[in-house]
């Protein structure tokens, strides 16, 4: 049974394969391997999943933020990010904030204590 009081953030990081809180983060996330995609329940972890990045094309960075925002995903931890996806995840309720750490814990550490900031469009990758 759930408490109707308690509060969960599902979060993603890119992370490279095979996912999960000791992955190493990926550099950008229209290239990673996979989402790791953490719930956050009243301020700590609680389930972990592991999500599969299709494969990157042209313009392919679209893919995963309606990936993403199918899963229910709350905010996603990126290390770069274009102006294009940056905007659909705008547009699909999800927030865009700026990682630090090696893996996918140390993200979620940093989301948890609020020590991550929103992405802006004057920090997107310019390619």
């Amino acid at each position: 049974m759930t408490d109707a009081a308690s509060k969960t953030i599902r979060i993603a990081v890119p992370s490279e394969a095979p996912g999960g809180l000791d992955a190493t983060r990926s550099g950008h996330f229209g290239r990673c391997q996979c989402f790791t995609l953490v719930d956050l329940v009243d301020g700590g972890v609680g389930e972990v999943q592991v999500l599969a990045n299709a494969p990157h094309t042209e313009g392919g960075c679209m893919s995963p933020v309606m990936t993403l925002g199918e899963h229910m995903v709350d905010a996603i931890v990126v290390d770069g990010i274009g102006g294009r996806p940056l905007m659909g995840f705008h547009q699909v309720g999800i927030a865009v904030h700026a990682g630090t750490g090696r893996d996918v814990r140390s993200a979620v550490d940093g989301y948890l204590a609020g020590d991550l900031p929103l992405v802006g469009f004057e920090s997107t990758c310019q390619h």
